[in-house]
Order: structure tokens, then sequence, then C-alpha cells
């Protein structure tokens, strides 16, 4: 059965850890991915998201070394020095609007993950980042008080070779890297999910 275009697309839309840093992206570009979020589900509608974009190199250089990548590959720094990417959205939420973080966690996915595939449709792809301090990533951007940082999502051209590789039940899940270099993500196979 031929993939759909939306299929294609959510196959495309990887954890992206490498980057080419030649490819710049624009604030105009950081909107249009913000301004597919804005439009997707809030709970109650409430809509407490609001969204930092970085895309100058001062900007993009205050974030990059506050973020934590690959954690199941702890012997490996990623992203590999010359492959950084080039802009990130900080998704944070308005506490003003309401101070619950943990109901609106629900939120943050639904608009990060309609901001990355947003991005692949514009031939740019990313990383959804959680390992981060919330308070230094606070203060090195100078946010209002009532802003928390609830996630970070890296956003550039994609350099590297992603494969999915399907899984037998009992098959461990954690990603991995071969000796080139090609990043494999095991994902258990559709009959292996479906309840009924």
């Amino acid at each position: 059965m031929e993939l759909t275009a939306f299929e294609k697309l959510v196959r495309q839309n990887r954890s992206y850890r490498g980057f080419d840093e030649s490819r710049k992206v624009d604030r105009e570009e950081l909107l249009r991915m913000v301004d597919c979020a804005r439009l997707s589900a809030s709970s109650v509608n409430l809509q407490p998201l609001k969204y930092y974009l970085a895309w100058e190199p001062e900007a993009v250089g205050r974030i990059q070394p506050l973020t934590g990548w690959a954690r199941n590959l702890p012997e490996m720094t990623l992203p590999h020095k010359g492959m950084y990417p080039t802009a990130f959205i900080v998704i944070c939420q308005d506490r003003s609007i309401s101070d619950s973080l943990a109901r609106f966690q629900k939120d943050v996915g639904i608009a990060a993950q309609t901001i990355l595939l947003a991005a692949v449709e514009m031939g740019l792809g990313g990383c959804m980042i959680g390992n981060f301090e919330a308070r230094r990533v606070k203060d090195a951007l100078e946010l209002p008080e009532e802003l928390a940082p609830m996630l970070i999502v890296a956003i550039g051209k994609p350099a590297e070779e992603i494969v999915i590789r399907e899984i037998e039940p009992g098959e461990p899940t954690p990603y991995y890297r071969d000796e080139q270099d090609v990043h494999y993500v095991p994902k258990r196979k559709l009959a292996d999910i479906v309840i009924h």
C-alpha cells in the first residue's frame, strides 16, 4: 500500500541530532511553525503556551550549551562539533494564565510535535529536548518571571542518517549508533501495540 503524504511526513520526522550549519533558519520559518502549533489543540482551550524564537547566532549560542542530548548514548557527545542546530524554539508556559505545569504537559507535546511536522514539511527537522535546567534557560534568555520553560525544540537542516528498525517482542527499544554514525531507532511492530 502506498504511503500518504502525511504518513511520509511522520516517517521523516525523526529526532535529529546532527545538522547542516550552513543552512540557516530564519524568523519567518519559525513563525510559520509556531503558527501551526497555535492552531492545534489546547486543554480547555486555555492556550497557556508562549514561544521564544532563537535564530540569530548569538541567541542560538546561548541556548545550545544549556541542552543535553541523546541520554541513551552517554559515551557520545551530540550534536558533533560543526553539526549544531541553527535555531531553537523554547516552549514556555505562561503561569499568569495557569500555574499548573503538569496539567498542560500534553499541550506542550502537541505543540512540539506540530512544530516538528511543520519543520519537516519545510525541508527541515529537529529534536525535542527535555534535558535542561529551566532556571538556567530562563536566566540566559532573560524571560519574564511568569514564563516557565517547558521544552526546547532544536531546528535545522538534518545532516545525519536515521534508520527505523522494527523489532520483535522483548527486543530492547533504546536507540543506538553504528560505527558509521548511522542512528537506529527500534520501533515495536503495529501488530504488537494494537490491543483489539
